[in-house]
C-alpha cells in the first residue's frame, strides 16, 4: 500500500501567535493608559477639584454650602445636621432683624428727643429776647435739655455766693421763663475757674460752686410756682471748663451758672 502524501503545513505564522500578539497589544495599551493617568496635569486637576467643591458641593470643601461639616462626599451623614443648620441660620437672621429694628427705634427716639429740645430752645430764645436779656444769656440745646448760661460776674461778687442786687431783675426774668416748664426737671449748676480758693466759708472751688448753684435754685423755688422737687442744684467746681484757664478771658467764661431745662423724655424724678 502506498504511503499517503503528507499535506504541506499552512503558510504564515501559526494561529496561536496571532492570539498572542493581540494579547500583547492589549497589555501594552493597558500599561500606556496607566502611565497616562499617573502623569495628570496637577494644576488642571486642582482646578477641577475647586470647581466641584464650589459648585456641586460633592467634595469635602463643599461643606461650606451646608454649614461647616462634612458634605455628600461622606455619604448622607451631613443630612442629619441640615435641620439644625437651617434653624441656626433662621435664628441668626431673626436676631439680626431684631437688632436692626432696635437700632431704628432708638434712632427715631433720639430724633424725637432732639426735635423737642430744639423746639424748646426756640421758644426760650424768643422769651429771652422779649425780656431784653439776650446779651447776658446764652441758649444752647442737645437731645436731653436746653441750657441757659450766665456769667458768674453778672450774678456774684468774686469769691462770694450771694446774688448781687443788680442781678435780681435778671434772675427774675429767667425765673419767669422757667415757670413755663413746670413739668420739666430743672438743674442749676455752678462752675468756677481753676484759681484755688480757701476761706472760712468756702474751703475750695467745689464748695463755692455748690453754694452759688444752691443760692440761685433757692431763689427760683421761693419766687415761682414751680414744684421744688423738680429743681436740682449741683456744684461742678473747675472740672468742666469751656475756655482756657490760662487767660483772664478764659477764666471769666469758666466762672458761670448753667440752668438746664430737661425735655419731657428726660424729666424723670427717679433719675
Amino acid at each position: 500500500m502506498a504511503k499517503k502524501r503528507q499535506e504541506d503545513p499552512p503558510k504564515g505564522s501559526p494561529a496561536w501567535m496571532a492570539t498572542f500578539s493581540d494579547l500583547m497589544n492589549l497589555l501594552l495599551c493597558f500599561f500606556v493608559l496607566l502611565y497616562s493617568m499617573s502623569s495628570v496635569d496637577s494644576e488642571k486637576f486642582q482646578m477641577v477639584i475647586a470647581s466641584l467643591q464650589s459648585n456641586m458641593s460633592i467634595l469635602p470643601a463643599g461643606g461650606k454650602s451646608i454649614g461647616d461639616g462634612e458634605m455628600i462626599s461622606s455619604g448622607v451623614r451631613q443630612l442629619e445636621f441640615l435641620d439644625s443648620y437651617y434653624n441656626e441660620m433662621a435664628n441668626s437672621k431673626s436676631e439680626e432683624d431684631t437688632d436692626n429694628t432696635s437700632n431704628t427705634v432708638y434712632e427715631a427716639f433720639k430724633q424725637e428727643e432732639l426735635s423737642e429740645s430744639e423746639q424748646m430752645a426756640e421758644e426760650i430764645q424768643e422769651a429771652v429776647e422779649a425780656a431784653g436779656i439776650q446779651d447776658l444769656v446764652e441758649v444752647d440745646f442737645n437731645a436731653e435739655y436746653v441750657q441757659l448760661s450766665l456769667s458768674g460776674a453778672i450774678l456774684f461778687d468774686s469769691g462770694k455766693s450771694e446774688i448781687i442786687d443788680e442781678a435780681y431783675p435778671i434772675v427774675d426774668k429767667i425765673a419767669a421763663i422757667l415757670e413755663t416748664y413746670d413739668k420739666n426737671i430743672i438743674e442749676i449748676e455752678g462752675h468756677t475757674d481753676n484759681v484755688p480758693i480757701s476761706t472760712s466759708k468756702y474751703e475750695s472751688n467745689d464748695v463755692l460752686s455748690m453754694y452759688r448753684a444752691l443760692t440761685v435754685a433757692n431763689y427760683v423755688r421761693a419766687n415761682t410756682s414751680l414744684n421744688p422737687a423738680y429743681i436740682k442744684s449741683s456744684g461742678r467746681g473747675d472740672y468742666v471748663p469751656i475756655a482756657d484757664n490760662s487767660t483772664a478771658e478764659g477764666r471769666a467764661r469758666n466762672r458761670r451758672v448753667e440752668i438746664k431745662i430737661y425735655n419731657s423724655y428726660n424729666s424723670d424724678l427717679n433719675e
